[in-house]
């Protein structure tokens, strides 16, 4: 069998081989093949995801948001892309064809149940344009008066933060960020997060713009929400750095919200059903 033994990987990576063997025990990672005889073997993958967990923590980042952070930036989720990078994860969520509507009704569930019952909610949100946003503009306010942080991605013409307000995010037009859709709340007890990107259609097909079909997920998962959230990041630091490790550090210190995540989920789906009943 071919692969890297874990002396290898300790010289090439600076950490010491009962590190990396502890690491995989508490957190998961790496994960290494084995021998018939039980030997660990590594690939020049799990090298790299190592460096930069490393290098995360270099930054002050616990171990485990420093590996979480380490993994979302591999592989899939090199793409500029939220969506991509859950679709393509560990956990994966069914993707449903929804029309504009269904998704403004479950965005607007999320965001009304943040607001009732997150507390400091950590918030990202994409709008595709800046019209978009614009329209919803005044509930993203709200959210981000009670938020540690808020952050909105759209074709904004430069980045623009200040105190008590929504962050905006630029996104260039050619972006696969600018065809998705994305609301994420991750909040201690609370976390929820939707994410669609826009099929493609035929120039001459004309359709009702709230008619639009969007491959989506949705889900109440705290890790992968936690997932999501940290994609996000990576995608606002290509512009907005400083931002992005402010809430990257919020994320390290922040609970998975799994004490209650029953309670959590019934509320938000019984919001969601009534929405779309009374359209």
């Amino acid at each position: 069998m071919k692969g890297l033994a874990i002396k290898e990987v300790a010289e090439r990576t600076g950490l010491a081989a009962g590190t990396i063997r502890m690491w995989e025990q508490r957190y998961g990672v790496p994960v290494p093949s084995r021998t018939e005889s039980g030997y660990r073997l590594y690939t020049d993958g799990d090298v790299e995801l190592l460096r930069r967990a490393v290098a995360f923590r270099e930054r002050g980042l616990s171990v485990s948001a420093a590996l979480e952070r380490a993994r979302g930036v591999g592989g899939p989720t090199d793409r500029p892309s939220i969506f991509a990078a859950i679709a393509s994860g560990e956990t994966p969520v069914r993707p449903l064809v929804l029309r504009k509507r269904t998704l403004l009704a479950i965005s607007r569930a999320i965001e009304d149940e943040t607001l009732a019952r997150a507390a400091a909610p950590v918030v990202f949100a994409a709008f595709q344009t800046e019209r978009n946003y614009r329209a919803v503009q005044h509930r993203y306010e709200r959210l981000a008066h009670n938020a540690d942080a808020a952050v909105v991605f759209a074709d904004f013409a430069a980045p623009r933060a200040e105190e008590g307000m929504p962050a905006e995010v630029p996104i260039a037009s050619d972006d696969a960020l600018g065809n998705e859709w994305a609301v994420i709340v991750d909040a201690p007890g609370c976390a929820a997060c939707l994410l669609a990107w826009e099929q493609p259609r035929r120039a001459d097909v004309r359709i009702a713009d709230r008619e639009r079909r969007f491959e989506s997920v949705w889900t109440t998962d705290p890790q992968v929400v936690r997932r999501a959230a940290l994609v996000s990041c990576m995608l606002a630091a290509r512009s907005c750095p400083a931002l992005a490790d402010r809430v990257e550090a919020l994320l390290a210190d922040r609970p998975l919200a799994v004490e209650e995540p029953a309670p959590a989920l019934t509320a938000l789906t019984n919001r969601m059903v009534a929405y779309l009943e009374a359209r």
